[in-house]
Protein backbone atom coordinates (compact mmCIF):
# COMPACT_ATOMS: atom_id res chain seq x y z
CA UNK A 1 0.00 0.00 0.00
CA UNK A 2 1.15 3.60 -0.52
CA UNK A 3 2.47 5.09 2.71
CA UNK A 4 2.60 8.65 4.04
CA UNK A 5 4.39 9.24 7.34
CA UNK A 6 3.28 12.45 9.06
CA UNK A 7 6.22 14.00 10.93
CA UNK A 8 4.82 16.29 13.64
CA UNK A 9 8.02 16.82 15.57
CA UNK A 10 11.20 18.83 15.22
CA UNK A 11 14.30 16.68 15.85
CA UNK A 12 15.67 16.66 19.39
CA UNK A 13 19.00 14.83 19.02
CA UNK A 14 22.17 15.69 17.04
CA UNK A 15 20.63 18.80 15.48
CA UNK A 16 21.28 19.76 12.70
CA UNK A 17 22.57 16.30 11.75
CA UNK A 18 19.43 14.47 12.91
CA UNK A 19 18.79 11.34 10.86
CA UNK A 20 15.12 10.58 10.29
CA UNK A 21 14.20 6.94 11.01
CA UNK A 22 12.52 6.69 7.56
CA UNK A 23 15.43 8.20 5.62
CA UNK A 24 16.57 6.63 2.34
CA UNK A 25 13.29 4.86 1.69
CA UNK A 26 11.65 4.65 -1.76
CA UNK A 27 8.31 3.37 -0.47
CA UNK A 28 7.40 6.24 1.91
CA UNK A 29 6.56 9.92 1.59
CA UNK A 30 7.33 11.99 4.69
CA UNK A 31 4.86 14.84 5.20
CA UNK A 32 6.34 17.43 7.55
CA UNK A 33 3.97 19.83 9.30
CA UNK A 34 6.40 22.77 9.11
CA UNK A 35 9.14 23.87 6.77
CA UNK A 36 11.43 24.04 9.79
CA UNK A 37 10.97 20.31 10.38
CA UNK A 38 11.69 19.59 6.73
CA UNK A 39 14.84 21.71 6.94
CA UNK A 40 16.19 20.16 10.15
CA UNK A 41 15.50 16.46 9.58
CA UNK A 42 17.98 14.60 7.35
CA UNK A 43 15.64 12.37 5.37
CA UNK A 44 18.23 11.25 2.84
CA UNK A 45 16.67 10.15 -0.44
CA UNK A 46 13.14 9.67 0.97
CA UNK A 47 10.59 11.85 -0.80
CA UNK A 48 9.38 14.67 1.45
CA UNK A 49 6.76 17.39 1.36
CA UNK A 50 5.27 19.95 3.75
CA UNK A 51 1.60 20.23 4.64
CA UNK A 52 1.28 23.08 7.11
CA UNK A 53 -1.28 22.88 9.90
CA UNK A 54 -4.91 23.75 9.39
CA UNK A 55 -7.45 24.03 12.20
CA UNK A 56 -11.17 24.46 12.57
CA UNK A 57 -11.82 28.17 13.03
CA UNK A 58 -13.36 28.74 16.49
CA UNK A 59 -14.32 32.25 15.37
CA UNK A 60 -13.25 35.72 16.53
CA UNK A 61 -14.10 35.08 20.18
CA UNK A 62 -11.63 37.55 21.68
CA UNK A 63 -12.83 40.01 24.31
CA UNK A 64 -9.60 40.49 26.27
CA UNK A 65 -11.57 41.77 29.24
CA UNK A 66 -9.27 40.17 31.82
CA UNK A 67 -5.87 41.69 32.52
CA UNK A 68 -4.31 38.25 32.47
CA UNK A 69 -2.37 36.20 29.94
CA UNK A 70 -3.23 32.73 28.68
CA UNK A 71 -1.07 29.80 27.57
CA UNK A 72 -1.76 26.18 26.63
CA UNK A 73 0.98 23.74 27.63
CA UNK A 74 0.68 20.04 28.38
CA UNK A 75 2.96 18.87 31.21
CA UNK A 76 4.65 22.27 31.69
CA UNK A 77 6.73 21.16 34.68
CA UNK A 78 8.21 18.02 33.14
CA UNK A 79 8.89 19.72 29.80
CA UNK A 80 10.05 22.99 31.40
CA UNK A 81 12.68 24.62 29.16
CA UNK A 82 11.44 22.99 25.95
CA UNK A 83 8.07 24.72 26.31
CA UNK A 84 9.41 27.82 28.06
CA UNK A 85 7.79 27.27 31.44
CA UNK A 86 10.82 28.88 33.07
CA UNK A 87 10.10 32.10 31.10
CA UNK A 88 6.45 32.47 32.11
CA UNK A 89 7.08 34.14 35.51
CA UNK A 90 8.65 37.08 33.65
CA UNK A 91 5.31 37.64 31.92
CA UNK A 92 3.54 36.87 35.20
CA UNK A 93 5.24 39.88 36.75
CA UNK A 94 3.20 42.03 34.31
CA UNK A 95 -0.07 40.08 34.62
CA UNK A 96 -0.89 36.57 35.90
CA UNK A 97 -0.45 33.77 33.36
CA UNK A 98 -3.26 31.18 33.32
CA UNK A 99 -1.90 27.92 31.91
CA UNK A 100 -4.31 25.36 30.43
CA UNK A 101 -3.37 21.75 29.76
CA UNK A 102 -2.52 18.37 31.23
CA UNK A 103 -0.40 18.45 34.36
CA UNK A 104 -0.74 22.19 34.92
CA UNK A 105 -1.74 21.62 38.56
CA UNK A 106 1.95 20.84 39.19
CA UNK A 107 2.82 24.49 38.52
CA UNK A 108 1.99 25.14 42.18
CA UNK A 109 5.10 23.13 43.09
CA UNK A 110 7.35 25.70 41.38
CA UNK A 111 6.59 28.31 44.02
CA UNK A 112 5.64 31.23 41.79
CA UNK A 113 2.45 31.93 43.70
CA UNK A 114 -0.20 33.83 41.77
CA UNK A 115 2.13 34.58 38.84
CA UNK A 116 1.37 31.20 37.25
CA UNK A 117 -2.03 29.58 37.66
CA UNK A 118 -2.68 26.01 36.49
CA UNK A 119 -6.15 25.76 34.95
CA UNK A 120 -6.16 22.01 34.31
CA UNK A 121 -7.03 19.98 31.23
CA UNK A 122 -10.06 21.86 29.91
CA UNK A 123 -12.06 20.66 26.89
CA UNK A 124 -11.57 22.70 23.69
CA UNK A 125 -14.77 24.77 23.54
CA UNK A 126 -14.73 26.04 27.14
CA UNK A 127 -10.96 26.49 26.90
CA UNK A 128 -11.31 28.66 23.79
CA UNK A 129 -13.96 30.77 25.50
CA UNK A 130 -11.79 31.18 28.60
CA UNK A 131 -8.63 31.99 26.63
CA UNK A 132 -10.47 34.63 24.62
CA UNK A 133 -11.17 36.58 27.83
CA UNK A 134 -7.44 36.91 28.55
CA UNK A 135 -5.61 39.97 27.24
CA UNK A 136 -3.03 38.05 25.19
CA UNK A 137 -1.69 34.58 24.43
CA UNK A 138 1.89 33.68 25.45
CA UNK A 139 3.81 31.17 23.31
CA UNK A 140 7.18 30.75 25.01
CA UNK A 141 8.17 27.43 23.40
CA UNK A 142 11.88 27.20 22.67
CA UNK A 143 11.67 24.09 20.51
CA UNK A 144 8.51 22.83 18.86
CA UNK A 145 6.91 22.28 15.49
CA UNK A 146 4.20 24.93 15.68
CA UNK A 147 1.65 24.84 18.49
CA UNK A 148 -1.93 24.31 17.40
CA UNK A 149 -3.08 26.34 20.40
CA UNK A 150 -1.11 29.31 19.06
CA UNK A 151 -2.87 28.96 15.71
CA UNK A 152 -6.26 28.64 17.42
CA UNK A 153 -5.60 31.73 19.54
CA UNK A 154 -4.76 33.73 16.44
CA UNK A 155 -7.99 32.48 14.83
CA UNK A 156 -9.82 33.86 17.87
CA UNK A 157 -8.28 37.30 17.17
CA UNK A 158 -6.06 37.20 20.25
CA UNK A 159 -2.83 39.20 20.21
CA UNK A 160 0.10 36.83 20.71
CA UNK A 161 3.49 37.08 22.42
CA UNK A 162 5.75 34.59 20.70
CA UNK A 163 9.33 33.38 20.84
CA UNK A 164 10.72 33.59 17.31
CA UNK A 165 11.97 30.01 17.33
CA UNK A 166 11.56 27.15 14.85
CA UNK A 167 8.80 28.10 12.35
CA UNK A 168 6.88 30.68 14.40
CA UNK A 169 8.10 33.63 12.33
CA UNK A 170 6.48 32.13 9.22
CA UNK A 171 3.05 32.31 10.86
CA UNK A 172 3.21 35.32 13.22
CA UNK A 173 3.73 38.84 11.84
CA UNK A 174 5.19 41.39 14.26
CA UNK A 175 1.97 43.41 14.23
CA UNK A 176 0.01 40.40 15.54
CA UNK A 177 1.36 41.15 19.02
CA UNK A 178 5.09 40.66 19.38
CA UNK A 179 7.62 38.09 18.21
CA UNK A 180 11.33 37.87 18.93
CA UNK A 181 14.08 36.07 20.80
CA UNK A 182 14.65 38.93 23.26
CA UNK A 183 12.40 37.91 26.14
CA UNK A 184 12.60 41.33 27.77
CA UNK A 185 11.35 42.87 24.54
CA UNK A 186 8.38 40.50 24.60
CA UNK A 187 7.71 41.35 28.26
CA UNK A 188 7.69 45.07 27.41
CA UNK A 189 5.22 44.38 24.62
CA UNK A 190 3.04 42.41 27.04
CA UNK A 191 2.88 45.47 29.30
CA UNK A 192 1.71 47.56 26.34
CA UNK A 193 -1.11 45.11 25.67
CA UNK A 194 -2.19 45.17 29.30
CA UNK A 195 -2.15 48.96 29.44
CA UNK A 196 -3.85 49.53 26.07
CA UNK A 197 -6.83 47.22 25.40
CA UNK A 198 -7.61 48.97 22.09
CA UNK A 199 -4.10 48.26 20.84
CA UNK A 200 -4.46 44.66 21.96
CA UNK A 201 -7.66 44.32 19.94
CA UNK A 202 -6.02 45.89 16.89
CA UNK A 203 -3.11 43.46 17.04
CA UNK A 204 -5.48 40.56 17.55
CA UNK A 205 -7.27 41.39 14.30
CA UNK A 206 -3.92 41.34 12.52
CA UNK A 207 -3.27 37.91 14.03
CA UNK A 208 -6.59 36.58 12.77
CA UNK A 209 -6.09 37.92 9.26
CA UNK A 210 -2.60 36.41 9.06
CA UNK A 211 -3.57 32.97 10.33
CA UNK A 212 -6.61 32.70 8.07
CA UNK A 213 -4.32 33.35 5.11
CA UNK A 214 -1.95 30.49 6.02
CA UNK A 215 -3.69 27.98 8.30
CA UNK A 216 -7.33 27.86 7.23
CA UNK A 217 -8.89 24.40 7.13
CA UNK A 218 -9.89 24.47 3.40
CA UNK A 219 -6.26 24.96 2.34
CA UNK A 220 -5.14 22.16 4.65
CA UNK A 221 -7.72 19.70 3.27
CA UNK A 222 -6.94 20.66 -0.33
CA UNK A 223 -3.22 20.06 0.29
CA UNK A 224 -3.95 16.62 1.70
CA UNK A 225 -6.24 15.72 -1.20
CA UNK A 226 -3.46 16.67 -3.61
CA UNK A 227 -0.81 14.76 -1.67
CA UNK A 228 -2.86 11.56 -1.33
CA UNK A 229 -3.76 11.60 -5.03
CA UNK A 230 -0.09 12.08 -5.92
CA UNK A 231 1.08 9.30 -3.59
CA UNK A 232 -1.47 6.85 -5.02
CA UNK A 233 -0.45 7.78 -8.58
CA UNK A 234 3.24 7.27 -7.81
CA UNK A 235 2.46 3.94 -6.15
CA UNK A 236 0.58 2.72 -9.21
CA UNK A 237 3.45 3.79 -11.48
CA UNK A 238 6.04 2.06 -9.31
CA UNK A 239 4.19 -1.21 -8.69
CA UNK A 240 1.66 -1.47 -11.50
CA UNK A 241 -1.05 -1.76 -8.84
CA UNK A 242 -4.59 -0.87 -9.87
CA UNK A 243 -6.03 -0.70 -6.36
CA UNK A 244 -4.93 0.86 -3.12
CA UNK A 245 -4.38 -2.56 -1.56
CA UNK A 246 -5.91 -5.98 -1.24
CA UNK A 247 -9.19 -5.66 0.61
CA UNK A 248 -8.67 -1.95 1.26
CA UNK A 249 -11.00 0.78 0.11
CA UNK A 250 -9.74 4.05 -1.31
CA UNK A 251 -9.64 6.91 1.22
CA UNK A 252 -13.08 8.39 1.78
CA UNK A 253 -13.22 12.08 2.62
CA UNK A 254 -9.47 12.06 3.30
CA UNK A 255 -9.83 13.41 6.79
CA UNK A 256 -6.43 13.88 8.45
Amino acid sequence: MPVVFVEHNAPRVDVPDSLHPFRDRDDVTIAHVTHWNALMWDCGSTRTTVVEHGVVDPGPLYTGELERFGAVINEPVRRNRVVGTDLLPRFGAVAPVDVFGMGTEKLDDLGHGDLLVGMGDVKPDPMHAALARRRAYVHANRWTSLGLSLIESMHMAMPVLVLATTDAARTVPAEAGAIGTDVEELVRASRTLVDDPDEARRRGLVAREAVLARHALPRFLADWDELLDDVRSRHRSRTGATTVGAGAAAPQGRSI
